[in-house]
């Protein structure tokens, strides 16, 4: 039997349907928690600002896996990430600066992703991929005893979170489009801000605002600038292209890495992206995530 198209027209259709599955797949392994397996390693980097220099990075999960989606304890003394283990089950698990000792802080038959620690420093917060592929917002304490809580029963299917105070999230929640929701926990009311956005939310330091990638096309990507008051947006610069996580340090500078490249903007003293560091030397290829502990000392960076 031949399987191949007997015609021209048939080539072009089949070639055309062959590109809309792989737009879908990395589209997906983009922004899906559940796809986005890869070889991945954290690497700790000292920081110092004004002006902004690195060190040397330390490879911190130095194995052949998942290690991922790094997040500082606000004292800053100890690190919790996503990894995946040879059985194919994801956990979140802590890394200690000082003692470079790392322990499991979950071990459930489910998966858990994008570890955050909630407001009041009693819990962490994770995007859950429950036994029926359901993604929802659930909690542990961080003392290690007690049962996991779900935090918004009736919001699905979230991607990724942000803590804006103890009663307020921002949330990706997957869809077609991807969208910006505003999520208050004490009611489980959702309020829908923006769409085609990207993984990344922060607050921005020392304003009332949250900050998240536009995706207007394939091409055209904008960190935005929302304000939580009035829930206007406003542009603040242009991605470096292809690249959708960044951070903020204290000061106010934005980090965001492409290739094995760090760049720094500064709203109000840089026209443009200046590059800070390239760690190639260093074997690194690709840098994606990036978190900062809250003293603006520490850097994470994710490497494939």
């Amino acid at each position: 039997m031949n399987y191949y198209p007997s015609s021209l027209t048939d080539r072009r259709l089949s070639l055309r349907f062959s590109s809309i599955v792989v737009y879908i797949v990395c589209a997906l392994w983009a922004t899906s928690p559940v796809l986005a397996q890869a070889d991945t390693d954290i690497f700790l980097v000292d920081i110092t600002t004004s002006p902004l220099k690195v060190g040397i990075p330390q490879n911190i999960t130095q194995r052949k896996g998942y290690d991922n989606q790094p997040s500082f304890s606000p004292d800053g003394k100890s690190l919790l990430y996503t990894s995946m283990q040879v059985d194919g089950q994801t956990d979140i698990y802590q890394y200690s600066l000082d003692s470079k000792i790392t322990i499991q802080l979950t071990r459930t038959p489910e998966s858990e992703y994008s570890p955050t620690i909630t407001p009041d420093r009693a819990y962490f917060s994770v995007i859950r991929v429950e036994g029926d592929k359901t993604q929802r917002l659930w909690k542990f304490p961080l003392s290690g005893t007690g049962e996991s809580i779900l935090v918004l029963p009736a919001v699905k299917p979230v991607g990724y979170h942000c803590w804006l105070d103890s009663d307020w999230l921002a949330l990706f929640i997957l869809g077609s489009p991807n969208s910006l929701q505003l999520a208050k926990v004490s009611t489980g009311d959702t309020i829908r801000v923006a769409t085609s956005i990207g993984r990344t939310l922060l607050k921005i330091p020392g304003k009332q605002a949250l900050s998240y990638v536009h995706k207007q096309d394939a091409t055209h990507w904008e960190i935005r600038q929302l304000d939580l008051k009035t829930r206007t947006s406003m542009g603040i610069v242009p991605t470096l292209e292809g690249s959708e996580d960044f951070i903020w340090t204290p000061d106010g500078t934005i980090l965001m890495a492409r290739g094995p490249v760090l760049y720094q903007y500064n709203p109000k003293t840089t026209s443009g992206w200046q590059p800070v560091a390239d760690f190639s030397s260093a074997g690194i290829t690709q840098l994606t995530r990036l978190a900062i502990d809250p003293a603006g000392k520490k850097l994470a960076l994710v490497a494939q």
